[in-house]
């Protein structure tokens, strides 16, 4: 599942976390799933079990995985710590623009315009329709 290309300029430990990030994000690696070990992996890849411990780590430290001692490290149950507090931010924006009274177009127009969106929908607020 994990490639590392060691010719790319992204560190190799990078690699590998950005891969198991992108597979618990799209479920295809879902809570509680078991990952290889340090050394299994870092053989299979052809890396020093350091590069693989170094990704590990990061990954616990995103909340992304857990290690459970001598029974492995295993995606977490609360999955990703960055999705988490991106849904908590967004529930906070939605429940302010319910407060607001603003609808749900007002409110994406905002949200595009405050990420600098390219393109956003046409704001409905400055309708020139008469």
């Amino acid at each position: 599942m994990i490639v590392v290309d060691l010719r790319s300029a992204v560190p190799p430990f990078e690699q590998i976390r950005v891969q198991i990030l992108d597979l618990v994000r799209s479920g295809d690696l879902p809570p509680q799933t078991r990952l290889p070990t340090v050394r299994k992996l870092a053989s299979d890849l052809g890396l020093a079990p350091n590069t693989v411990a170094r990704a590990f780590r990061e990954l616990e430290r995103q909340g992304v995985v857990e290690t459970r001692g001598r029974h492995g490290t295993f995606v977490s149950t609360h999955g990703d710590a960055v999705q988490r507090r991106a849904q908590l931010a967004a529930a906070i924006f939605a429940e302010q623009m319910r407060t607001l009274r603003l609808s749900n177009e007002e409110a994406i127009v905002l949200a595009l315009a405050a990420l600098g969106a390219d393109r956003a929908p046409e704001n409905p607020l400055n309708s020139t329709d008469e």
